[in-house]
C-alpha cells in the first residue's frame, strides 16, 4: 500500500506561500476526493464548497437535467466565490468548469460566452493555480446507472480543450494530475513547492 507523507518543510513553505487552488473536472473524477486530500495536508486553508452545493444550500430550485440557465447561475456564483474568497483557499470548482458543461450542454447556443469572458477572465485571474482531474483510461471512478456517460465524457473533453490549449486566454497555471487520490495529492503538493 502507498503510503504519502508530504515533506513537513515542503507543507510550510505551501502554506506560507498563500496560494488560491481551484480543482477542476467533469463529474465523477475524483475532485472532491483531491481537495479532501489537500485539506488534510494544508490544515490552514479553507474549503469553498462547489456553487451547485452552495446555491442547493440557499434554497435554489435545479431542474431536474440541469439547464443552461441552472449552469449560468453556478457561473455567476464560482465568480463570485473568486471574488470573495481568503487568501489561502481550494475552491472545489472554478468558472471554467460550466463553461465545459455549458459548451457540452445540448441547448448550448443559448449561452453568449462572449458576453461572460471579461467576467471570467478577471476572475480567474485571482487563482495562483488550477488542478485539473480528467477521466483515465481506465476510468479510476464506477459510475451508476443514473450517471450521463456522454454527458461525463463531452465535459471532461471540453475542460481540457479549455484548460490545456487556452483558446480563450485564460493565462491561468494548470496542473494535470492523475493517479490514485494520495499520488494526485503529492502531484499538486510537489508542484506547490517549487
Amino acid at each position: 500500500m502507498f503510503v504519502f507523507q508530504a515533506d513537513a518543510v515542503s507543507v510550510q513553505l505551501i502554506e506560507r506561500s498563500f496560494m488560491r487552488i481551484a480543482v477542476s473536472g467533469t463529474h465523477r473524477a475524483g475532485k472532491s476526493t483531491l481537495i479532501d486530500e489537500l485539506s488534510d495536508r494544508l490544515p490552514s486553508y479553507v474549503t469553498v464548497d462547489e456553487p451547485y452545493h452552495q446555491l442547493e444550500e440557499e434554497g435554489y430550485g435545479f431542474a431536474e437535467t440541469p439547464s443552461v440557465e441552472d449552469f449560468e447561475e453556478q457561473l455567476a456564483r464560482s465568480i463570485a466565490n473568486l471574488d470573495e474568497g481568503p487568501r489561502d483557499v481550494l475552491f472545489d470548482r472554478c468558472p471554467v468548469d460550466f463553461i465545459g458543461y455549458l459548451l457540452a450542454h445540448e441547448d448550448r447556443d443559448a449561452f453568449d460566452l462572449d458576453a461572460w469572458l471579461p467576467r471570467i477572465r478577471g476572475a480567474l485571474q485571482k487563482l495562483d493555480l488550477i488542478v485539473l482531474v480528467g477521466i483515465e483510461r481506465p476510468d479510476r471512478i464506477a459510475l451508476s446507472a443514473s450517471d450521463d456517460e456522454e454527458l461525463r465524457l463531452a465535459v471532461d473533453e471540453k475542460l481540457k480543450e479549455l484548460l490545456l490549449d487556452d483558446p480563450y486566454a485564460f493565462e491561468v497555471e494548470v496542473l494535470e494530475v492523475e493517479g490514485a487520490p494520495r499520488a494526485r495529492a503529492k502531484q499538486v503538493l510537489e508542484h506547490l513547492s517549487y
